[in-house]
């Protein structure tokens, strides 16, 4: 596994994460600890390092925290643990008054956090979402307390525009504050918007970028097609309009491109992300060890130059 500095920081992970909503989600094997224990040891196993939670994931929110810091006990020291604040916790951690940014709310959820992974750090701590009501100086401000005091070791964000993320990377140089390392966006051969401004943003200011949704939802995974209904078992199976709505003339050529080649679909899309220059880790979810085993060996293949030039054909830069 090739692993790989977080932006410009000191930070290594990964160049495949796992994605960690999927621990105790109902119905699939990784809704018990046995089922969540099994697919993160099978991640060690593959030479993943880099685990991405958030504390609204699971059901109720905050399961999928207890679950990974159940599962990585004993060997903490061997994971990079992400997980995020900033979505709206229903109470659990207090009024928040819409203010999810705010110093005083990041303190409850950090605390929150680290009791529930069961750690007395947490690698990298990212604002899920941009909070408007809060100054995006404040909120540096405390995950810059929060990396004095240990608790916290560096700071991310999720989910901002390019723009955004060079307004928080210049208000820390100039406020002399935490800045980023890392932005984790919405980014696959199927969503290409993030070249626009996340990605030249993220390059200019040193950020690493984490894809999340690297299989577009499982239509990457090959195991969907046009006219076939999906299993009923399958993420998908409740959420037809994304079928629906899929353009498939791309992911059938992506399909073509992957077979001639002898590889996977999942291979073809995990395998192009990591070439993109401003990525370090692709976040990749799974509920079974199986899948874990596929997305750590999709990096085995690698693209030639002449190949990315026939993918961008098929996807065109910056599209959706």
């Amino acid at each position: 596994m090739e692993h790989r500095h977080l932006g410009e920081s000191g930070l290594v992970v990964s160049v495949v994460g796992l994605g960690c909503n999927n621990l105790g989600r109902p119905g699939t094997p990784a809704e018990s600890l046995a089922g969540s224990r099994a697919v993160v040891t099978a991640a060690l196993d593959a030479g993943i390092t880099f685990f991405d939670v958030a504390d609204v994931y699971g059901a109720p929110r905050g399961r999928s925290e207890e679950l990974l810091g159940q599962a990585l006990s004993g060997r903490r020291d061997h994971a990079v643990i992400a997980t995020k604040f900033g979505v709206d916790m229903q109470g659990t951690n207090g009024p928040d008054f819409g203010a999810r940014g705010s110093r005083r709310y990041v303190r409850r959820a950090v605390e929150s956090s680290l009791r529930r992974l069961g750690t007395d750090w947490i690698d990298l701590y990212q604002l899920h979402r941009a909070d408007v009501r809060t100054p995006i100086v404040e909120t540096l401000g405390v995950l810059s307390e929060l990396i004095s005091e240990g608790k916290i070791r560096y700071a991310g964000v999720c989910n901002l525009a390019g723009w955004q993320i060079a307004d928080a990377a210049w208000t820390a140089q100039t406020e002399r504050v935490t800045k980023p390392i890392a932005a984790q966006n919405h980014y696959s051969l199927l969503e290409r918007e993030a070249e626009r401004d996340v990605n030249p943003a993220a390059r200019r200011f040193g950020l690493g970028v984490l894809p999340y949704f690297p299989l577009a939802n499982g239509l990457l995974t090959g195991k969907y097609q046009r006219d076939n209904k999906p299993p009923s078992t399958s993420r998908l199976a409740t959420r037809r309009k994304l079928l629906t709505d899929a353009p498939w003339d791309r992911i059938e050529r992506l399909r073509t491109f992957a077979d001639e080649r002898g590889i996977g679909m999942t291979t073809l899309a995990i395998s192009w992300l990591t070439t993109q220059p401003p990525v370090s880790s692709v976040i990749a979810g799974a509920t079974h060890p199986d899948q874990v085993v596929e997305n750590a060996a999709a990096v085995k293949w690698r693209p030639s130059p002449e190949e990315l030039t026939l993918i961008d054909e098929i996807c065109p830069p910056g599209r959706r």
